[in-house]
């Protein structure tokens, strides 16, 4: 009995392997479709071995199994232009809604001496149309191919790439053969930036690139000393610094750059399409102030009603700001409250320690 035991843990313990093989094998599964000319031709099909039936004639027998053996031929030929690629693509740093961008799609051909041929590749993506297709005439054995499509994305947020759809239709193009793979990506669409003519500031904002006299890491220079440990080597002034073991360091003043707040309306108190609306208006205000600021040398933090912020300065540039608007959601009243309460319980311990 022992033994029984132990062959049908065994038999358990392979169990898995023999499922995860077979679900892969049925992930890559072969799609066939049956294209026009393929439907006319089947047709065609048809009628000549009704009448080699009817008649007997032997040329009608013959041109049969000739028709027959091109079915065979392009489904045996499909198989191998579909056989051994792998599909990869490359996303964009960044994507901007109302603005075109590409994406590169690569493939490789593993087989060794069988080139493919005709292949067409669909990037698909979560939740919206199959739209955006990439085509290769040949891909050499042992070679890649990359090609590029252009998309214009309406919305922020996230798009999610979930894998390819690649198909052939090689070599009668009577039957579409394809198969999908799978691999995400993710690329954030940032809100779109409209042109803003900001005012002229009165107050002294307009001093964005002003350096003051303390020491920081602006442009302007405020010294010399001698150098110590921890200091930026890149500092270092090496006309002055002539005498071995004597390195002088150049001395920079800090930037004195205004901070401009925005604020942003996140609660919502209607689920009417006109809020959602002047809330998508908003974000797309904001970030194109942000832009304009940052521009102008002034540094931003953007506020919620919720309590959420986001801080850059033209050092940083404004992807921390527009990534943050990109991926903002707006939450009712119930939310919001919670947020705020959270974000000071967050404080408080600080705010404690600091008194």
């Amino acid at each position: 009995m022992a033994p029984a035991a132990g062959t049908q843990r065994d038999a358990n313990a392979a169990e898995p392997g023999v499922l995860a093989v077979a679900a892969r094998r049925f992930r890559h599964r072969r799609r066939l479709r049956v294209t026009r000319e393929g439907k006319y031709f089947i047709g065609i099909t048809f009628g000549v071995g009704m009448a080699a039936i009817n008649t007997g004639n032997n040329l009608l027998y013959l041109l049969l199994g000739l028709l027959l053996a091109l079915v065979l031929v392009s489904a045996a030929m499909s198989e191998l232009s579909l056989r051994g690629l792998t599909v990869s693509r490359r996303l964009p740093a960044r994507a901007q809604a109302g603005r075109a961008h590409l994406v590169e799609i690569e493939v490789f051909n593993h087989k060794r001496k069988m080139p493919s041929y005709a292949i067409e590749v669909e990037d698909l993506r979560a939740g919206q149309p199959a739209d955006k297709r990439c085509f290769f005439l040949k891909i050499s054995p042992r070679s890649a191919q990359v090609a590029a499509y252009r998309r214009k994305p309406h919305r922020r947020g996230r798009d999610s790439h979930t894998g390819f759809r690649v198909a052939t239709r090689f070599p009668f193009g009577l039957f579409e053969k394809s198969m999908t793979l799978d691999l995400l990506g993710e690329l954030i669409i940032y809100p779109a930036v409209d042109r803003v003519r900001l005012p002229p500031d009165h107050s002294g904002m307009d001093r964005g690139n002003a350096e003051s006299s303390r020491r920081g890491v602006g442009d302007e220079l405020l010294g010399l000393r001698p150098m110590r440990d921890g200091d930026d080597p890149r500092d270092i002034y090496w006309r002055k610094s002539t005498i071995p073991g004597h390195l002088v360091l150049k001395e920079r003043a800090s930037e004195a750059r205004p901070q401009a707040v925005l604020s942003l309306e996140d609660v919502r108190t209607t689920a009417a399409e006109e809020w959602n609306a002047e809330f998508e208006r908003r974000i797309r205000e904001v970030a194109s102030h942000t832009v304009a600021r940052l521009r102008r040398g002034d540094g931003v933090k953007v506020v919620t009603a919720s309590g959420r912020s986001a801080l850059t300065n033209p050092s940083q540039g404004a992807d921390p700001v527009l990534r943050f608007l990109a991926l903002i959601d707006a939450v009712d009243e119930e939310t919001a409250a919670k947020m705020k309460t959270e974000a000071r319980s967050r404080r408080a311990p600080v705010d404690g320690g600091g008194a």
